[in-house]
């Protein structure tokens, strides 16, 4: 008798999870919505750079970053910040909890069936009982049951878990999408780095390139061959460029305290940059931009936002079902005995079938604004959606339209560095045949150190519009290969 209700429980568990997987839900069907810009690209002219576009279908979601930075210092650097960047291991983390936060809303699509033993033991006193003497009397039982169980005809618990689904899924693009950002400001703070390392070596070569102009002009004053004025001109330039040594020293340090931050770790003097922006440390390639439509939709973000709103669609479904009735079962079966020898023994087996139906007559419009806030849910993410492919689309248009001219400028300045430092010498072969005074002089310097900074901006914005638009493109999540 007792393997019978055993295999009748077990049956009637199987039958209501067969019943459960095959029910449907009432949420909306998910359509992808349009993306709210233009199918193409703004036209903003063909690249100025100096290099040619990659061969075949390579896209930028496609290339590993291993790949496409080409300098081994640092690669060696990204790793080192993807494997302890605190940012990202929180990201990682997100994605744990979410996974687990699904798995326990799928449980609720199956029964919860527990097994327990007890012993009750009870004494009663002699005065009453009808013999007229105290007796202990004890009831041992073991049971095994389903506890309100919700048989999901309406599809609210499948919709839950569908929503969580969307929402697990959600965050592991925004882990991607971290990765990805993470990648590319290392990689920024990096180049940054190296951009002022090679701006405080101009200062100082500045420096000490006016401190010794300044000691002959000294001597010169002191012959009186050269006036007041000259030397309180040279004194005022060297001054200048003390104070820019010292201001790049302190930048150059703080920007080794921002890639120490990003990579999580402290890094090793020989992975720094060194101060030369000249040597691309970047795939010297041009990415092909693609086609909007298929390179937004690639991109994690944008994926993120699709997944919330998947599952804010979900809910809608939940909502509407609690306007049904809802039925929940419990059941037990076991056996139970006055004596623990006894108890699998003979006829002990007992079960209960305890089935209920909840009939929502009058809530109080509470499943009304239930559904009512799901809409508005769904509504605020798909705006949310649209948001992030406008500002994807922003993004990767921006970067193009820099690409466009980004090579020309960094060649224009680096013509304007030729020109100002042959009117620097022009300048000072004057002075010193006494054909024009110092002030000549001092303005050629000026502009030709104005003009070398503004070659180390030009490099590093070049640079960091590879960059730029490699992550914009959704590249940065593949390894690639050593």
């Amino acid at each position: 008798m007792n393997t019978s209700i055993s295999r009748l429980f077990a049956l009637s568990a199987i039958g209501a999870a067969t019943l459960l997987s095959a029910c449907s839900t009432l949420a909306p069907d998910y359509e992808r919505p349009a993306a709210p810009v233009a199918a193409s690209w703004p036209d903003v002219g063909p690249s100025n750079g100096t290099t040619a576009a990659l061969t075949g279908q390579t896209t930028a979601a496609d290339l590993g970053w291993r790949e496409f930075f080409t300098d081994a210092r640092l690669r060696q650097v990204i790793e080192l910040a993807l494997a302890n960047n605190r940012d990202l291991r929180v990201a990682a983390l997100n994605v744990e909890r979410a996974q687990a936060q699904y798995r326990v809303q799928r449980a609720d699509l199956l029964p919860t069936i527990s097994a327990g033993v007890s012993q009750t033991a009870q004494r009663l006193p002699a005065d009453l009982n009808t013999s007229g003497q105290p007796t202990i009397t004890r009831q041992y039982s073991t049971t095994v049951g389903v506890s309100a169980y919700e048989v999901d005809l309406f599809g609210r618990v499948r919709s839950l878990k569908d929503a969580a689904l969307s929402q697990y899924f959600a965050t592991e693009h925004a882990q991607r999408s971290t990765q990805i950002s993470l990648v590319a400001q290392v990689a920024t703070a990096y180049l940054t780095l190296a951009a002022d390392q090679e701006r405080l070596q101009l200062a100082q070569q500045t420096l000490q390139s006016r401190q010794e102009t300044l000691r002959l002009t000294q001597r010169m004053h002191a012959l009186g061959v050269s006036s007041a004025l000259d030397l309180r001109q040279i004194q005022s330039t060297v001054e200048s460029a003390r104070a820019d040594v010292a201001s790049y020293t302190s930048q150059v340090a703080q920007d080794q305290n921002a890639l120490t931050l990003l990579v999580g770790t402290q890094l090793n003097q020989a992975l720094l940059p060194r101060a030369d922006l000249q040597t691309a440390l970047t795939l010297t390639q041009e990415l092909p931009a693609g086609v909007p439509s298929e390179v937004l939709l690639r991109r994690p973000d944008v994926q993120q936002a699709e997944r919330r709103l998947q599952s804010a669609n979900a809910n809608i479904g939940a909502a509407r079902a609690a306007f049904f009735p809802s039925i929940t079962l419990t059941a037990s079966a076991g056996v139970a005995s006055a004596s623990l020898d006894r108890l699998f023994q003979g006829d002990q087996g007992f079960w209960s079938f305890v089935p209920s139906i909840n009939v929502p007559i009058f809530a109080g419009g509470r499943n009304r604004a239930n559904l009512k806030i799901a809409e508005v849910d769904r509504d605020i993410r798909l705006a949310e959606y649209e948001k992030t492919i406008q500002s994807a689309f922003k993004e990767i248009a921006d970067a193009l339209a820099q690409r466009a001219t980004i090579g020309e400028q960094s060649a224009a300045q680096e013509a304007l560095v030729n020109a100002t430092q042959d009117a620097y010498r022009l300048a000072q072969a004057r002075y010193q045949r006494g054909l024009d005074d110092y002030l000549t002089t001092l303005d050629s310097q000026r502009t030709l150190y104005s003009a070398q900074q503004g070659l180390t901006a030009a490099r590093l914005s070049q640079q960091l519009n590879r960059i730029t638009l490699y992550k914009v493109l959704g590249g940065g999540v593949q390894p690639g290969t050593s």
